[in-house]
């Protein structure tokens, strides 16, 4: 016990001012690792206190979502009327922003609570606003006078009060987001651009809910002694998933194949999918679907992207290759078969069993220093050295949240006071949204009175909940995805943005990512996990050697980790590129995997439709990869030796989490670094970082 105090006494100097940890919980440390206790805050009908949900007076109930979106198309039809007027007398960008602001304020809110709010009623009557709203923002965009307005204005380079350069890069966002609407085209075109825009719509949705599905099969197709290792459904075998962790070889290759056996109609959805994609973008003028999507990205053209992702792979490949070594000789030491080839389906199993003889260690034995209380307790050490910003629970008022096990944070500023809310969805419940996400209920922004409106959001996970004298007990990966969640928080938080349209995370995909993954970084960090990583009934501190060989242990495997993105980042853009579906998606898909990849794809198989991103993020699935290789560079260069650096911390609010989208990717990562990022940097980046 002394020698690791004297050990984290040594690392003050080094953290850059961090404060010696006591085992005492503070209050929001306290609050997290108690049961959730019943609140009179949560939603209820009939009650004369009730506050609304998130405050909103008229969300005391269901029925207020329909007056909350007619007051929203009333408004919008009064500043649309604003906008075309002769007599205008503020900058049209203001008063798009305005119109944005008011539509995502109702639209926002309502799309969160149609996933994660547990009464039906409110789900539904949320749907419904979500609809009726998207409705209203497709007629904004395909109405040519307000375009042609916005047009003029951005053409001239005049307006009737003086545009600066934010207000023109706002505008000419507006602008692109109009001829992503298709505005711009004929009468004809338009119409075919609009059947397009809903049947990409439509495939997607599709194919994403195919991406999970189960396969059935009769169990006599599988050999006797495996049929029982899966789910049985009378005569059927159900095979959910890849069993990628089960300890038997013959399962693992079963369930892998099964599962990945090529759905003829999710085959159909994808190619109808890219299909439509292309059509869309060059009906709009681009080359290809890809050009389109990375329009005003960091990463600027598809060129650029297949650069880095070549670039990457060769650096990656030759420290891939002793990772594949290493599995391959613990294969034949271990294997329930006698086959001698390193598979697909082995991978996840014995990088897990390589951990594990390297290290000794376990999720089991480490989460009991990790409980969300003490987590809670690191992010807000690692908030208040880098911004001075501490996260406060503050009692929410009747009405105010859906869920007894919802908290509520305010990041306040010790100078600044409140920048913004936090509402912490942390628990698993029947019917809730399952992915762990970042949810805008309300931008920032700059008003009309000079004030600024405070940002809103919801972070999303599916912890486990508290039990008993337990507290919620976090893995590695999960105490991981709460930092990751947090850096997207705090983009909204620090966000100071003249526009709602730009505030936070409201900017180019490929460069959200960098303050979730910049902060992912401080999770992985034993320097700073030694601040607050204690046991949660003794108090006693997880020793640093343990500390440091669970970072080693994470760190394991990453270049062969980094190799399945690169498989998946090039098949995007390949999908999209400028001649789509030249062969099948299924041979494009072992062609990629061949070449990038260490272990030989799986004939009769198709892993790519399982890929749901390939819809979602399309052809932007890099942007992981890009955002984890600049937020690699950030540390490398200004955190590296100080982890908890005031200088570099207030910089990087200043040069990066202020400006949200309102200025453009490469310039706010120039005033960071103080230099132009290249892609040679961005692949040294990654590559020392897993070898730190």
């Amino acid at each position: 016990m002394r020698l690791l105090n004297r050990r984290c006494l040594a690392l003050m100097g080094v953290l850059g001012g961090a404060k010696k940890y006591v085992s005492t919980l503070s209050p929001l440390g306290s609050v997290f690792n108690s049961i959730p206790a019943p609140k009179k805050s949560v939603w209820f009908a009939g009650s004369k206190e009730n506050k609304g949900l998130f405050l909103i007076p008229e969300l005391r109930s269901d029925p207020g979502f329909e007056m909350l979106k007619y007051a929203a198309e009333h408004k919008v039809e009064d500043l649309v009327e604003e906008a075309l007027s002769p007599k205008r007398k503020r900058k049209i960008v203001t008063i798009f922003d305005e119109i944005s602001n008011t539509l995502c304020c109702v639209a926002d809110t309502a799309e969160f609570v149609r996933m994660s709010h547990p009464d039906y009623d409110f789900r539904l009557a949320a749907e419904y606003a979500v609809v009726y709203l998207s409705n209203v923002v497709e007629s904004l965009n395909t109405n040519t006078d307000i375009y042609n307005v916005l047009k003029e204005v951005l053409e001239s380079g005049k307006d009737v009060v003086p545009m600066d350069a934010v207000d023109i890069r706002v505008g000419n966002l507006f602008k692109f987001d109009f001829d992503l609407s298709g505005c711009h085209l004929s009468k004809t075109k338009k119409e075919t651009y609009v059947k397009l825009s809903e049947s990409v719509i439509m495939t997607g949705n599709m194919f994403m809910d195919g991406c999970h599905s189960s396969v059935e099969l009769p169990k006599d197709k599988l050999p006797e002694h495996l049929r029982y290792c899966f789910n049985l459904d009378g005569d059927n075998v159900l095979i959910g998933g890849n069993h990628l962790d089960h300890w038997n070889d013959q399962v693992r290759e079963a369930a892998y194949k099964v599962y990945h056996y090529p759905n003829e109609s999710q085959v159909k959805l994808l190619d109808a999918l890219i299909l439509n994609r292309h059509r869309l973008a060059t009906l709009a003028g681009f080359p290809s679907f890809a050009h389109r999507a990375l329009k005003g990205t960091l990463a600027e053209t598809p060129e650029m992207v297949e650069d880095f992702l070549n670039a990457l792979s060769d650096r990656v490949k030759p420290i891939a290759n002793k990772e594949y070594k290493e599995l391959l000789k613990l294969k034949k030491e271990k294997a329930s078969s006698n086959d001698q080839v390193l598979r697909s389906w082995d991978i996840m199993y014995y990088s897990a069993l390589g951990r594990h003889q390297k290290y000794n260690i376990s999720g089991e034995e480490f989460s009991p220093y990790f409980s969300l209380g003490n987590c809670m307790e690191g992010l807000n050490i690692v908030l208040k050295s880098l911004y001075d910003v501490t996260l406060q629970n503050v009692e929410p008022q009747n009405g105010e949240l859906w869920s007894d096990e919802v908290y509520k944070l305010a990041a306040v500023h010790k100078t600044e006071g409140v920048l913004g809310y936090i509402y912490c969805d942390l628990f698993d419940r029947p019917g809730k949204h399952m992915m762990d996400c970042h949810c805008t209920i309300r931008g920032g922004r700059e008003q009309n009175d000079g004030s600024y409106q405070l940002p809103i959001v919801v972070l999303n996970c599916n912890f486990s909940r508290p039990v008993n004298n337990i507290p919620t007990l976090l893995t590695p990966g999960l105490l991981r995805n709460l930092f990751h969640e947090f850096g997207h928080a705090m983009h909204s938080m620090l966000g100071r943005t003249k526009y709602q349209h730009v505030t936070g995370t409201r900017c180019p995909t490929d460069f959200a990512e960098v303050p979730s993954e910049f902060m992912e970084i401080f999770a992985t960090d034993p320097r700073v996990i030694s601040l607050f990583a204690r046991h949660f009934r003794t108090g006693e501190p997880l020793p640093m050697e343990a500390i440091q060989n669970f970072c080693k242990a994470s760190n394991m495997y990453a270049a062969i980790e980094m190799q399945v993105q690169i498989v998946y980042s090039m098949m995007s853009q390949k999908l999209h590129g400028r001649n789509p579906l030249e062969k099948s998606t299924t041979e494009l898909y072992a062609e990629i995997h061949n070449q990038y990849m260490g272990v030989p794809y799986v004939e009769g198989t198709a892993p790519h439709l399982r890929i749901g991103h390939l819809n979602g993020y399309g052809a932007r699935y890099y942007s992981y990869l890009m955002s984890r290789a600049v937020a690699s560079e950030i540390w490398q260069q200004c955190f590296k030796e100080k982890p908890l650096n005031r200088e570099m911390g207030e910089r990087f609010r200043r040069e990066v989490l202020a400006h949200g989208g309102e200025i453009p990717p490469k310039d706010l990562i120039k005033a960071m670094l103080q230099k132009p990022l290249t892609i040679d940097d961005m692949v040294d980046a990654l590559v020392q970082k897993m070898n730190d």
